[in-house]
């Protein structure tokens, strides 16, 4: 057998082996890797999912947490891992910005990491504390022009989504408002609730429950209409701001290599998942939109979202370490 021949049975039979592992998929655990604390938004979405992926496909699904450096080591991890679909990593709008937190990455941001698809988006909220003089996003809004640097928000830390996701509204809305960073986006509702700062942005699952409870008041919502979860409370564009925009996401992402076969099944399973009643519902509870968004409308989603942050890291002075 010539040379060539043999490359191209070689070839043939790689690809035969590649689509057959792939077929089987999943034939064994499957791992995913949150780069984050256990207990936050993004664990929560992906151990419901888990749960779910688990049920339909008859194979185990499990969350790994693997925290440190704003995410960076968890997707390190999987970015260098083996791409035969027993990895995948959970990630969230923070992935969207780390070229513009670090001036170096441990791997290709652009090209290490294949987008799979969304787990769920949700909204950001404007909430104040329940003793908060502002009863109203117009109060705030017209009382923060008319006294520049009086009030202040706070944020889970410099270059956080919930800094610049604030960022963002200074700039939409034209207002001078100082910013108090925290060590987490615990530590600035803790700072919110004890009256230490007077307003926060963040996602809707963190809102929802600490509204519910009474415990803060949510002014305004990112998104078209009203959230149910969050019953009277006006949309961004409703107040005055329609140019305000930014949501928070969740999704999949898998090594650079993985089988295309496997990328499809995989995203194919989760937009499945997403159509379960039970967790459809659960994710609606806590202010979120089910996702299972193609692979490759993610992707450009993606890149659009790390446009957006580098231009808002730049425009709020934020300097890559």
């Amino acid at each position: 057998m010539s040379t060539f021949k043999k490359l191209v049975t070689t070839l043939v039979m790689g690809s035969i082996a590649t689509l057959a592992s792939a077929q089987g998929w999943p034939d064994k655990p499957v791992k995913l890797v949150v780069p984050y604390a256990p207990g936050g938004t993004t664990d929560f979405s992906a151990r419901m999912v888990a749960d779910r992926l688990t049920q339909q496909t008859g194979k185990s699904f499990f969350v790994e947490n693997k925290t440190g450096a704003s995410g960076t080591i968890g997707t390190t991890m999987v970015a260098k891992s083996t791409p035969d679909g027993t990895t995948f990593l959970i990630n969230d709008t923070t992935y969207a910005m780390l070229p513009s937190l670090f001036a170096k990455l441990p791997w290709d941001h652009a090209n290490d990491l294949i987008p799979v698809t969304t787990l769920s988006v949700t909204p950001v909220v404007l909430v104040v504390a329940a003793n908060s003089p502002f009863k109203t996003a117009q109060e705030l809004i017209e009382f923060a022009r008319k006294n520049p640097g009086k009030l202040n928000f706070g944020s889970g830390g410099t270059g956080s989504s919930t800094h610049l996701s604030a960022e963002v509204l200074k700039k939409e809305g034209k207002l001078f408002i100082t910013h108090i960073p925290y060590k987490g986006a615990g530590d600035a509702m803790i700072g919110l609730l004890g009256n230490q700062v007077d307003l926060l942005i963040t996602a809707a699952p963190t809102a929802v429950p600490q509204v519910q409870g009474g415990k803060v008041r949510a002014l305004a919502i990112t998104g078209d209409k009203q959230l149910p979860a969050l019953p009277g409370v006006p949309t961004f564009k409703e107040v005055g701001l329609p140019g305000y925009k930014v949501t928070n996401w969740f999704g999949v992402a898998a090594p650079k290599g993985t089988p295309k076969e496997i990328i499809e099944r995989m995203q194919a399973e989760v937009a499945k998942a997403m159509t379960d009643a039970k967790l459809v519902e659960k994710f609606n509870a806590m202010g979120a939109r089910t996702g299972g968004m193609p692979a490759a409308e993610f992707g450009n989603f993606m890149k659009a979202e790390v446009k957006l942050w580098s231009e808002v890291s730049k425009s709020a002075g934020v300097k890559p370490e």
